[in-house]
């Protein structure tokens, strides 16, 4: 089946049917805010829609063809697999990753209201319009558009609809209950596309995640009496720049960052600092620096965390050696025994990051369908992070990504997509299930 045969058998994209469905999403969007404890997202308001407009063409309900699927692990939290079933045992793509939670939004601080779809020409305004309530708009019209039209299919198509994708400190609820409860596995007979990336282009690359905090402590004291301190600002910042030395020094550029268009090699740097507070003319006792590593794949994070972990306990052993700032800064006071001392600590597990299989049948169809429909193709990868792919591909899916929101409204304030690059995003699925069907 060629592209065009295809398309006229799908269909392209129902633009009512999917600014009402994405105005109903967008509705929602205030009561699936991820940032718990004081924002739990209720995941099934968005699937009660999703199942509203694909139960029509269901088995179940009217002797459809559409097999669904509404999965929950923890009440009000769903998720939702829809099946198309094909003709052909094991032939199949997926289409996975639309995740039903957004980040959280202040409609303070928004130009317009971010709980309700606001339309401003090809703009599409709202939370979740870009990451990622358009994307599980757009699926469940192409699941619509199967359930309706009924094109004879080889390939299986499958959608998943997932629940808490913006937050890890839950675990077992979303996709990663239904890798283990094994209702995925038939996916790994062929590409899952994870619809959850932007700017319409094949996203191949993304950047693991240590979070990190630096603990130095010293002795507090007068800054008129520096000299009777031990200023633990001046030691974390010190011990952090040796780290980051040491840090470059042990993962540098990495050969297939280069082949895969890493925007930046992998990174250590600070993003936070804090101290228990006290007057301007107080050296405080201790202070922290927090901040992350952020790793291309191509390096180990156990081999990171081990590394700073190491780096942290040489410049205790030697801290005599360690830079200080002026004659009367010192982190050892002989005559007290007292010495600064650091400490680091990993408040999260880390995340890693994906280099996607450029070899994959997977990998060539999305770049042919995008560079047919957008008119060009231009892999790209970030150091920016996803959640859940790595562990999909470390169980043997053939992980490719791709979205079709725009990044530079990614989890910002004034949050839109455009109407048109969804269109083209709906082509770009057909454009896959019509060269997978050409496959033996």
């Amino acid at each position: 089946m060629d592209s065009s045969s295809s398309k006229g058998l799908i269909g392209t994209l129902n633009k009512e049917n999917f600014v009402s469905l994405l105005k109903k999403l967008i509705g929602e969007s205030k009561y699936v805010q991820n940032n718990p404890p004081e924002l739990v997202p209720e995941e099934n308001r968005i699937a009660k829609h999703v199942l509203d407009t694909l139960l029509p063409y269901s088995t179940t309900t009217k002797g459809g063809p559409l097999v669904i699927n509404h999965v929950s692990y923890t009440p009000g939290r769903g998720n939702v697999i829809v099946e198309y079933p094909g003709t052909v045992p094991g032939k199949i793509v997926s289409f996975v990753g639309c995740h039903m939670d957004v980040v959280t939004a202040n409609p303070d601080e928004w130009d317009f209201d971010p709980f309700s779809l606001t339309i401003d020409g090809d703009k599409l305004r709202g939370r979740g319009t870009t990451d990622c309530l358009g994307h599980v708009a757009l699926v469940t019209e192409l699941m619509r558009s199967l359930g309706e039209t009924k094109p004879n299919l080889k390939s299986s198509v499958v959608a998943v609809f997932i629940a808490n994708e913006e937050n890890s400190s839950v675990v077992g609820i979303g996709v990663d209950g239904l890798v283990k409860d094994g209702l995925l596995d038939k996916l790994k007979h062929g590409p899952l596309y994870w619809i959850d990336t932007a700017d319409k282009q094949p996203c191949i690359g993304t950047g693991g995640v240590i979070s990190w905090q630096l603990r130095a402590t010293g002795k507090l004291f007068h800054s008129g009496l520096a000299h009777k301190a031990i200023n633990p600002l001046e030691l974390a910042m010190e011990a952090l720049k040796e780290m980051q030395l040491r840090f470059y020094r042990d993962f540098p550029p990495h050969p297939k960052e280069q082949i895969y268009g890493f925007a930046t090699p992998s990174t250590m740097k600070p993003t936070q600092w804090t101290y228990p507070g006290g007057s301007v003319n107080q050296i405080p006792f201790e202070g922290s620096i927090s901040g992350d590593v952020r790793l291309t794949p191509f390096y180990d994070m156990k081999d990171v965390v081990k590394k700073l972990q190491e780096y942290v306990e040489d410049i205790n052993a030697n801290i005599e050696n360690l830079d200080s700032r002026g004659p009367a800064s010192k982190y050892i006071l002989p005559d007290e025994n007292l010495r600064g001392s650091l400490e680091i600590s990993f408040d999260e597990a880390p995340m890693m990051g994906v280099a996607c299989d450029l070899d994959s049948r997977g990998f060539h169809v999305l770049c042919k369908a995008t560079k047919d429909v957008v008119g060009y193709c231009k892999p790209y990868s970030i150091t920016g992070s996803l959640p859940l792919i790595r562990e999909l591909q470390d169980e043997g899916f053939d992980v490719q990504t791709s979205g079709y929101g725009l990044l530079a409204t990614y989890h910002a304030k004034n949050e839109y997509c455009l109407l048109s690059d969804m269109c083209q995003g709906y082509e770009v699925f057909v454009s896959i299930i019509s060269q997978l069907e050409d496959d033996q």
